[in-house]
């Protein structure tokens, strides 16, 4: 029927499209999800490797080429493990040190953010541009004055006023803790989340009588959970697999944390990696814990954390 002959108000409709467009993104979404894929395998491979490790006994660890799976599993290597070295002691400090470290983070990082995106003060840009300075600067770098500091602290330590005669902060809580208490990046964080709420729940706060801390507490960070999950379960992380730091403030066996502990396991004349990798994946444990809580919140943090 031609469209002179189709009734008054009707118009001819061709054959729905099929082919190019709607192939092409089914194509580029197949091979997306492959590239997905394929790198999740290359991160979760050396996980799945490590706790095959663990459960090895030691012809199997010797063996040429490597079997994939254990021919006996030894179950028996992780508590071995434990009783090679206090491991207890190791992850009941780590455990101390990095819910410390997280605790004081949270507070001070958050008031930062806080006050540098709601309070307006003379020199808050300067602040603000010395705060993304210090995230410029390499970690490595600040180890040995940040240990000059540690060890020159007045009056801790046997020091004097002048913070000399002792040694400072060295083998105690509060070198390994107060160092890493504050981040640069948390205090960033927070700032461009508190930047991105309305300010009209603020003024209808101090119309109410709300105090400046009552607003910062009780309004806005309430509101703010994506960016603490976020800084919580990075700080934590950063925590917990500090090796360098814990290893150069401290000599006391009592102070050692877990990924200092591992290090038990490596002898000179040999390697006990059956109770390394039983370690190394009870140490692995709590991020994973961790992670999977606050999964949602992290990516989410993540994602509007440029919003301003």
């Amino acid at each position: 029927m031609s469209a002179e002959e189709l009734p008054a108000g009707r118009v001819a409709v061709g054959p729905p499209r099929t082919g190019g467009p709607l192939l092409g993104r089914r194509l580029r979404r197949v091979a997306l999800h492959l590239v997905l894929v394929t790198v999740s395998l290359a991160m979760v491979v050396p996980f799945l490797w490590m706790i095959v490790t663990s459960l090895k006994t030691d012809p199997d660890l010797a063996a040429y080429p490597p079997h994939l799976l254990p021919r006996i599993w030894d179950w028996n290597n992780y508590p071995e493990a434990l009783e090679y070295a206090p491991f207890g002691t190791y992850f009941r400090n780590s455990l101390f040190i990095s819910l410390g470290h997280t605790a004081l983070n949270l507070a001070m990082a958050s008031m930062a953010g806080y006050a540098l995106a709601r309070i307006r003060f003379r020199g808050s840009t300067v602040v603000f541009m010395g705060v993304l300075a210090t995230m410029m600067i390499p970690t490595y770098t600040k180890i040995v004055p940040q240990y000059l500091i540690a060890k020159g602290v007045p009056f801790f330590g046997g020091n004097d006023y002048l913070g000399r005669g002792g040694h400072g902060w060295l083998d105690s809580w509060w070198g390994l803790i107060v160092p890493g208490a504050l981040t640069p990046f948390a205090i960033f964080l927070f700032r461009q989340f508190y930047l991105s709420l309305p300010r009209e729940l603020e003024e209808a706060a101090r119309i109410d009588g709300m105090g400046e801390f009552g607003i910062y507490a009780r309004v806005m960070t309430p509101l703010v959970k994506p960016a603490i999950a976020t800084v919580a379960l990075l700080t934590f992380e950063t925590s917990w697999n500090n090796f360098l730091w814990p290893l150069i403030i401290t000599t006391d066996t009592d102070l050692r944390v877990i990924q200092v502990g591992l290090s038990a396991f490596q002898q000179a004349d040999q390697n006990a990696w059956a109770y390394m990798m039983a370690g190394t994946t009870l140490a692995t444990v709590p991020m994973v814990v961790l992670f999977l809580f606050t999964q949602r919140y992290f990516v989410q943090g993540f994602a509007n954390s440029g919003i301003k």
